[in-house]
C-alpha cells in the first residue's frame, strides 16, 4: 500500500515535468524558425539594395510561410548618424499573433549600397 501511494504521488509530478519539457521544445522550435524567417527577410533587403533598389525608410509589414506555418514580419528602418547607413529591425511573430510580442527580433545596420554587418 505504501508503494502504491508513493507511485500515485510520483506519476503526476513526472507527467507535469514532461509537459514542461515538451512546451520548452516547442518554444525553441518556433524561435529557431522565426530566426530563419528574420534572416531571410534581411537577405531580401540586402539583395534589393545591391541591385540598385531604394533603401527602406519607415516600416513595412508582410507575411511568409515557413515549415508549414505562417509568420508575420515587420521591418522598421531609421537613419543613423552615418548618412550611408540605416538601422534595420526585423520583428517576427507567429501568423496568429499579429499584436503580441515579437518571438524574435533581428537588428542590422545596412549600407546604402547593400553592404553591412548584422548583429543582435
Amino acid at each position: 500500500m505504501v508503494a502504491l501511494a508513493i507511485v500515485a504521488l510520483a506519476v503526476p509530478a513526472l507527467l507535469f515535468t514532461m509537459d514542461q519539457q515538451i512546451d520548452g521544445t516547442a518554444y525553441i522550435r518556433d524561435r529557431s524558425l522565426a530566426q530563419v524567417v528574420a534572416g531571410n527577410r534581411l537577405a531580401e533587403l540586402r539583395l534589393v539594395l545591391r541591385s540598385g533598389g531604394q533603401s527602406l525608410r519607415g516600416s513595412s509589414t508582410g507575411s511568409e510561410d515557413m515549415a508549414g506555418r505562417s509568420w508575420q514580419w515587420r521591418v522598421q528602418s531609421q537613419a543613423t548618424e552615418v548618412p550611408e547607413f540605416s538601422r534595420v529591425e526585423v520583428q517576427i511573430r507567429p501568423g496568429d499573433s499579429q499584436d503580441g510580442p515579437a518571438l524574435y527580433t533581428l537588428v542590422a545596420f545596412l549600407a546604402a549600397r547593400g553592404d553591412g554587418a548584422a548583429g543582435e
